[in-house]
């Protein structure tokens, strides 16, 4: 590794939304805050929605073809 090329890595708190925190080392100098994390995602928790295309394609199909005629 090349001495003085590498950025300086520092402890900072990252803030979720839903009020978790996290502390972590990162490049960033400042603390900040996230949207969303492992612990409110809904891929992660479980409650991950999934639908139904058939039924969205049809209801799509059913609006425009009102609209043209």
């Amino acid at each position: 590794m090349k001495p003085g090329i590498h950025p300086e890595y520092k402890e900072v708190i990252i803030t979720c939304a839903c009020g978790a925190v996290y502390k972590t080392r990162s490049t960033r100098t400042e603390n900040f805050t996230v949207e969303i994390c492992a612990n409110c995602h809904p891929f992660y928790t479980g409650k991950e929605r999934i639908t139904e295309s058939k039924g969205r394609v049809e209801r799509f199909r059913r609006r425009y073809k009102e609209k043209e005629a």
